[in-house]
Protein backbone atom coordinates (compact mmCIF):
# COMPACT_ATOMS: atom_id res chain seq x y z
CA UNK A 1 0.00 0.00 0.00
CA UNK A 2 1.97 3.16 -1.26
CA UNK A 3 1.97 6.31 1.64
CA UNK A 4 0.42 8.63 -0.54
CA UNK A 5 -2.84 5.97 -0.62
CA UNK A 6 -2.78 4.88 2.89
CA UNK A 7 -5.56 2.10 3.52
CA UNK A 8 -7.66 2.68 6.61
CA UNK A 9 -5.39 -0.15 8.92
CA UNK A 10 -2.29 1.94 7.52
CA UNK A 11 -4.26 5.37 9.20
CA UNK A 12 -4.83 3.57 12.01
CA UNK A 13 -1.50 2.88 12.87
CA UNK A 14 -0.21 5.94 12.51
CA UNK A 15 -2.82 7.39 14.92
CA UNK A 16 -1.67 4.87 17.34
CA UNK A 17 1.56 5.68 17.03
CA UNK A 18 0.79 9.44 17.32
CA UNK A 19 -0.72 8.58 21.18
CA UNK A 20 1.76 6.72 21.75
CA UNK A 21 4.20 9.30 21.34
CA UNK A 22 2.08 12.18 22.85
CA UNK A 23 2.01 9.88 26.23
CA UNK A 24 5.59 9.68 25.75
CA UNK A 25 6.61 13.50 25.04
CA UNK A 26 4.04 14.52 27.30
CA UNK A 27 5.34 12.96 30.00
CA UNK A 28 8.78 14.03 29.54
CA UNK A 29 7.83 17.62 29.39
CA UNK A 30 6.26 17.37 33.33
CA UNK A 31 9.80 16.31 34.41
CA UNK A 32 13.01 18.23 34.74
CA UNK A 33 15.28 18.87 32.06
CA UNK A 34 18.51 16.90 33.57
CA UNK A 35 15.72 13.93 34.73
CA UNK A 36 14.80 13.57 31.21
CA UNK A 37 17.90 13.55 29.99
CA UNK A 38 19.42 11.05 33.03
CA UNK A 39 16.38 8.46 31.92
CA UNK A 40 17.11 8.67 28.62
CA UNK A 41 21.10 7.65 29.29
CA UNK A 42 20.02 4.64 31.74
CA UNK A 43 17.64 3.75 29.02
CA UNK A 44 20.07 2.61 26.12
CA UNK A 45 22.55 2.47 27.91
CA UNK A 46 20.81 -1.03 29.22
CA UNK A 47 19.26 -1.48 25.81
CA UNK A 48 21.92 -0.30 23.19
CA UNK A 49 24.23 -2.94 23.98
CA UNK A 50 21.73 -5.56 23.50
CA UNK A 51 20.55 -4.65 19.50
CA UNK A 52 21.96 -5.51 16.19
CA UNK A 53 23.62 -1.75 16.04
CA UNK A 54 26.13 -2.90 18.82
CA UNK A 55 27.89 -4.68 15.78
CA UNK A 56 27.94 -1.89 13.89
CA UNK A 57 29.45 0.68 16.96
CA UNK A 58 32.48 -2.26 17.34
CA UNK A 59 33.28 -2.17 13.62
CA UNK A 60 33.41 1.09 13.52
CA UNK A 61 35.51 2.24 16.34
CA UNK A 62 37.60 -1.41 14.82
CA UNK A 63 38.28 0.86 11.98
CA UNK A 64 38.40 4.01 13.09
CA UNK A 65 41.06 3.49 16.29
CA UNK A 66 42.25 -0.31 15.78
CA UNK A 67 45.63 0.58 17.92
CA UNK A 68 42.92 0.88 20.89
CA UNK A 69 42.60 -1.35 24.20
CA UNK A 70 39.41 -3.12 25.20
CA UNK A 71 39.51 -0.86 28.33
CA UNK A 72 39.27 2.38 26.20
CA UNK A 73 36.46 0.81 23.75
CA UNK A 74 34.36 -0.56 26.80
CA UNK A 75 34.34 3.28 28.01
CA UNK A 76 33.81 4.80 24.71
CA UNK A 77 30.70 2.54 24.01
CA UNK A 78 29.18 3.10 26.91
CA UNK A 79 29.63 6.77 26.83
CA UNK A 80 28.51 7.11 23.49
CA UNK A 81 24.99 4.83 24.29
CA UNK A 82 25.10 7.55 27.63
CA UNK A 83 24.91 10.37 25.07
CA UNK A 84 22.81 9.04 22.38
CA UNK A 85 20.25 8.58 24.97
CA UNK A 86 20.43 11.76 26.50
CA UNK A 87 20.03 13.31 22.92
CA UNK A 88 16.68 11.32 21.89
CA UNK A 89 15.07 11.80 25.26
CA UNK A 90 16.11 15.70 25.33
CA UNK A 91 14.43 16.19 21.77
CA UNK A 92 11.16 16.26 23.88
CA UNK A 93 12.18 19.27 25.98
CA UNK A 94 14.70 21.14 23.25
CA UNK A 95 12.93 24.66 24.33
CA UNK A 96 14.40 24.28 27.69
CA UNK A 97 17.95 24.03 26.54
CA UNK A 98 19.09 27.21 25.61
CA UNK A 99 21.65 30.44 25.97
CA UNK A 100 19.16 32.24 27.67
CA UNK A 101 18.38 29.36 30.68
CA UNK A 102 22.33 28.97 30.90
CA UNK A 103 22.31 25.19 29.75
CA UNK A 104 24.17 26.49 26.31
CA UNK A 105 27.04 28.57 26.66
CA UNK A 106 28.61 29.54 22.90
CA UNK A 107 32.20 30.29 22.17
CA UNK A 108 32.61 32.95 19.23
CA UNK A 109 29.19 33.64 19.37
CA UNK A 110 30.08 37.14 17.52
CA UNK A 111 30.27 34.87 14.61
CA UNK A 112 26.79 34.23 14.50
CA UNK A 113 26.13 38.15 15.37
CA UNK A 114 28.21 39.13 12.43
CA UNK A 115 26.16 37.10 9.68
CA UNK A 116 22.99 38.15 11.07
CA UNK A 117 24.51 41.95 10.53
CA UNK A 118 25.84 40.88 7.35
CA UNK A 119 22.55 38.97 6.05
CA UNK A 120 24.42 37.39 3.99
CA UNK A 121 24.04 33.78 3.33
CA UNK A 122 26.25 31.35 4.81
CA UNK A 123 26.71 27.02 4.70
CA UNK A 124 26.47 25.95 8.28
CA UNK A 125 27.73 22.42 8.24
CA UNK A 126 28.36 20.25 11.11
CA UNK A 127 28.38 16.43 12.37
CA UNK A 128 26.18 14.06 14.68
CA UNK A 129 28.08 14.70 17.62
CA UNK A 130 26.47 15.98 21.48
CA UNK A 131 23.28 17.08 20.84
CA UNK A 132 22.75 17.65 17.25
CA UNK A 133 19.84 19.61 17.99
CA UNK A 134 21.45 22.44 19.85
CA UNK A 135 23.02 23.79 16.57
CA UNK A 136 19.64 24.80 14.94
CA UNK A 137 18.40 25.77 18.33
CA UNK A 138 21.46 28.60 18.95
CA UNK A 139 21.32 29.31 15.11
CA UNK A 140 17.54 30.23 15.50
CA UNK A 141 18.49 32.04 19.14
CA UNK A 142 20.89 34.06 17.65
CA UNK A 143 18.51 35.62 15.04
CA UNK A 144 20.04 34.20 11.69
CA UNK A 145 17.63 33.29 9.28
CA UNK A 146 18.39 30.09 8.27
CA UNK A 147 17.05 26.80 6.92
CA UNK A 148 17.24 23.44 8.54
CA UNK A 149 16.96 20.53 6.62
CA UNK A 150 15.46 17.03 7.89
CA UNK A 151 14.49 13.18 6.87
CA UNK A 152 10.26 13.58 7.57
CA UNK A 153 8.64 10.74 9.14
CA UNK A 154 7.21 7.95 7.13
CA UNK A 155 4.14 8.51 9.81
CA UNK A 156 2.76 12.50 9.10
CA UNK A 157 1.02 12.74 12.21
CA UNK A 158 4.23 12.12 14.12
CA UNK A 159 6.04 14.18 11.53
CA UNK A 160 3.49 16.90 12.12
CA UNK A 161 4.42 16.91 15.97
CA UNK A 162 8.05 16.66 15.10
CA UNK A 163 7.73 19.63 13.61
CA UNK A 164 5.97 21.63 16.23
CA UNK A 165 8.77 20.09 18.81
CA UNK A 166 11.10 21.98 16.52
CA UNK A 167 8.46 25.46 16.33
CA UNK A 168 9.22 25.75 20.44
CA UNK A 169 12.29 26.21 20.22
CA UNK A 170 12.32 28.24 17.03
CA UNK A 171 12.70 25.93 14.48
CA UNK A 172 10.06 26.57 11.80
CA UNK A 173 11.63 26.42 8.26
CA UNK A 174 12.38 23.01 6.75
CA UNK A 175 13.55 21.53 2.96
CA UNK A 176 13.09 17.53 3.08
CA UNK A 177 16.12 15.83 1.55
CA UNK A 178 15.97 15.19 -1.81
CA UNK A 179 14.93 17.23 -5.03
CA UNK A 180 12.65 19.06 -3.92
CA UNK A 181 14.50 19.85 -0.14
CA UNK A 182 17.70 21.12 -2.98
CA UNK A 183 14.72 23.04 -4.38
CA UNK A 184 13.98 24.76 -1.56
CA UNK A 185 17.44 25.25 -0.06
CA UNK A 186 18.31 27.40 -3.31
CA UNK A 187 15.42 29.44 -3.25
CA UNK A 188 15.81 30.31 0.37
CA UNK A 189 19.74 31.37 -0.10
CA UNK A 190 19.02 33.59 -3.59
CA UNK A 191 16.48 35.30 -0.68
CA UNK A 192 19.38 35.68 1.69
CA UNK A 193 18.76 32.70 3.79
CA UNK A 194 21.36 30.31 5.08
CA UNK A 195 21.08 26.64 5.41
CA UNK A 196 22.29 24.07 8.01
CA UNK A 197 23.31 20.35 7.01
CA UNK A 198 24.97 17.68 8.78
CA UNK A 199 27.86 16.59 6.81
CA UNK A 200 29.11 13.49 8.57
CA UNK A 201 27.48 10.30 6.99
CA UNK A 202 27.59 7.96 4.13
CA UNK A 203 26.51 9.53 0.81
CA UNK A 204 26.46 6.92 -1.97
CA UNK A 205 28.85 8.56 -5.10
CA UNK A 206 29.61 11.38 -3.24
CA UNK A 207 33.54 12.69 -3.44
CA UNK A 208 35.81 9.82 -1.92
CA UNK A 209 37.71 12.06 0.89
CA UNK A 210 40.22 10.50 3.67
CA UNK A 211 38.37 9.56 6.94
CA UNK A 212 40.79 7.88 9.61
CA UNK A 213 43.62 6.58 7.12
CA UNK A 214 40.69 4.65 5.23
CA UNK A 215 38.36 6.45 2.50
CA UNK A 216 34.85 7.68 2.30
CA UNK A 217 32.18 8.73 1.03
CA UNK A 218 30.58 12.60 1.64
CA UNK A 219 28.27 14.23 0.35
CA UNK A 220 29.42 17.66 -1.87
CA UNK A 221 26.15 19.18 -1.78
CA UNK A 222 26.76 21.93 0.94
CA UNK A 223 30.13 22.56 -0.64
CA UNK A 224 27.98 22.78 -4.20
CA UNK A 225 25.44 25.34 -2.61
CA UNK A 226 28.44 27.36 -1.48
CA UNK A 227 30.44 27.90 -4.35
CA UNK A 228 26.91 28.55 -6.27
CA UNK A 229 26.18 31.45 -3.97
CA UNK A 230 29.84 32.62 -3.06
CA UNK A 231 29.86 32.06 0.44
CA UNK A 232 31.60 30.33 2.62
CA UNK A 233 31.43 27.22 4.89
CA UNK A 234 30.62 27.71 8.32
CA UNK A 235 31.32 25.11 10.80
CA UNK A 236 29.69 24.58 14.29
CA UNK A 237 30.08 21.83 17.19
CA UNK A 238 28.33 20.82 19.99
CA UNK A 239 29.87 19.64 23.18
CA UNK A 240 28.25 18.11 26.13
CA UNK A 241 29.57 19.90 29.62
CA UNK A 242 27.32 17.51 32.32
CA UNK A 243 24.39 16.25 31.35
CA UNK A 244 21.54 18.80 29.34
CA UNK A 245 24.45 21.30 29.51
CA UNK A 246 26.09 22.13 26.54
CA UNK A 247 29.40 24.15 24.90
CA UNK A 248 28.75 25.37 20.77
CA UNK A 249 31.65 26.34 19.43
CA UNK A 250 31.19 28.58 16.29
CA UNK A 251 34.46 27.71 14.39
CA UNK A 252 36.60 29.43 11.30
CA UNK A 253 34.77 29.37 8.24
CA UNK A 254 35.77 27.03 5.55
CA UNK A 255 36.52 29.19 2.28
CA UNK A 256 35.88 27.03 -0.99
CA UNK A 257 39.05 26.41 -3.12
CA UNK A 258 38.40 28.57 -6.28
CA UNK A 259 41.45 27.56 -8.66
CA UNK A 260 39.16 27.49 -12.01
CA UNK A 261 38.60 23.76 -11.57
CA UNK A 262 35.26 23.50 -10.38
CA UNK A 263 35.05 19.71 -10.11
CA UNK A 264 38.65 19.77 -8.49
CA UNK A 265 37.75 22.71 -6.51
CA UNK A 266 34.64 20.64 -5.20
CA UNK A 267 36.85 17.95 -4.20
CA UNK A 268 39.10 19.22 -2.46
CA UNK A 269 36.67 21.66 -0.41
CA UNK A 270 34.88 18.24 0.61
CA UNK A 271 37.80 17.04 1.95
CA UNK A 272 38.95 20.11 4.49
CA UNK A 273 35.01 19.28 5.79
CA UNK A 274 35.85 15.81 6.37
CA UNK A 275 38.84 16.76 7.65
CA UNK A 276 37.20 18.96 9.91
CA UNK A 277 34.75 16.35 11.13
CA UNK A 278 37.70 13.72 11.87
CA UNK A 279 39.26 16.05 14.02
CA UNK A 280 36.58 16.11 15.74
CA UNK A 281 35.64 12.54 16.34
CA UNK A 282 39.63 12.58 17.44
CA UNK A 283 38.67 15.06 20.32
CA UNK A 284 35.54 13.62 21.13
CA UNK A 285 34.86 10.42 20.49
CA UNK A 286 32.23 9.24 23.03
CA UNK A 287 30.07 12.21 21.45
CA UNK A 288 29.62 11.06 18.39
CA UNK A 289 27.04 8.91 16.39
CA UNK A 290 28.81 5.73 16.29
CA UNK A 291 25.90 4.05 15.45
CA UNK A 292 25.62 4.21 11.42
CA UNK A 293 27.71 2.41 8.70
CA UNK A 294 30.28 5.61 7.67
CA UNK A 295 32.86 3.83 5.94
CA UNK A 296 32.27 1.73 2.08
CA UNK A 297 30.78 -1.82 2.33
CA UNK A 298 33.82 -3.53 1.71
CA UNK A 299 35.07 -2.85 4.86
CA UNK A 300 32.49 -4.23 7.20
CA UNK A 301 32.59 -6.91 5.11
CA UNK A 302 36.54 -7.13 5.85
CA UNK A 303 38.02 -5.88 3.38
CA UNK A 304 41.15 -3.91 4.10
CA UNK A 305 39.93 -0.55 3.63
CA UNK A 306 41.26 1.57 0.83
CA UNK A 307 43.87 3.91 2.42
CA UNK A 308 43.98 7.87 2.12
CA UNK A 309 46.47 9.31 0.17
Amino acid sequence: MSLKNPSIWLKLGWRLEALAYDSLVGLMRLLPVDVVSDIGAALLTTIGPLTSVQAIVNKNLDIAFPETDAAWRRRIIRAQWDNLGRTFAEFAIMDRINVANGRVIVENGERLEEIKRLNKPVVFISGHFSNWEVMPSVIMEYGVRCVMTYRAANNPYVDQRIREGRARYGVKLFAPKGGDGAKEMLIRMDEGESVALMNDQKFNRGVSTPFFNSRVDTAPGPTRLAMRHGTVLQPMSVQRTHKARFKVVVHEPITVENTGSRGGDIDATVCKISAFIEDLVREHPEEWFWAHKRWPKDVYKGAPPVQAS
